[in-house]
C-alpha cells in the first residue's frame, strides 16, 4: 500500500494580503532592533571585539532571516478559504497547520486590528468554534476583505441554525 503523495485537505483558495509579507517582515524587526541595540551596549561597555563580530554577524544573518525569507515563505504557505460548509485555513513557515471548521460548529466571528496592522489596512478574522483545538484565524487580511469575510460566515452560520456543540 503507498501513501498518496498530497495531502487529504486541499489547498484553500485564497491567499493573504500582498501587505502581509511587509506586516510579518515588521513584526520580525521588532526582535532585531532589540538585538542590535543590545550588541550596540555590549560592544560599548566590553571590547571583545571577535565576539562581537561573530554576534553580528549572526544578527544579520537573521534579519536576513526574518526580514525577507520567513515573510516570503509564509505568504507561500497561508491560505483561506469559506465556504458555505466550512471555514479552511493553512498557516506556518516551517510548522505548518491546516484547518477546517465545519460552519455548524462556528459560535463567534470577530474582527482584530493591532497597531501594525492597522497602519497597513489589514486585519484578522477570528473565528471562534466549539472545538478543543481553539479559534481559527485568518489574518492579514485587506480590511474591506476582513469585513467583508465577516458579514459572510455570519450570514452562513445564521443559516446553520444549530448550537454549535
Amino acid at each position: 500500500m503507498s501513501l498518496p503523495r498530497s495531502t487529504i485537505l486541499a489547498d484553500p483558495a485564497w491567499r493573504p494580503s500582498p501587505k502581509a509579507k511587509l506586516l510579518w517582515a515588521l513584526e520580525n524587526a521588532v526582535g532585531i532592533v532589540v538585538l542590535a541595540a543590545a550588541l550596540a551596549v555590549w560592544m560599548f561597555v566590553d571590547d571583545r571585539r571577535g565576539w562581537q563580530l561573530v554576534a553580528g554577524l549572526a544578527l544579520v544573518a537573521l534579519a536576513v532571516l526574518g526580514l525577507v525569507v520567513v515573510p516570503l515563505w509564509r505568504f507561500a504557505v497561508h491560505r483561506w478559504e469559506v465556504t458555505d460548509e466550512a471555514v479552511y485555513t493553512r498557516v506556518g513557515w516551517l510548522d505548518q497547520e491546516s484547518r477546517v471548521a465545519p460552519i455548524s460548529r462556528v459560535q463567534t466571528v470577530d474582527t482584530e486590528r493591532g497597531p501594525l496592522e492597522r497602519i497597513l489596512g489589514l486585519a484578522t478574522v477570528t473565528v471562534t468554534t466549539a472545538s478543543s483545538a481553539g479559534a481559527v484565524k485568518i489574518s492579514a487580511l485587506d480590511l474591506p476583505v476582513a469585513e467583508q469575510t465577516v458579514l459572510r460566515l455570519t450570514a452562513i452560520a445564521a443559516q446553520h441554525r444549530g448550537d454549535a456543540t
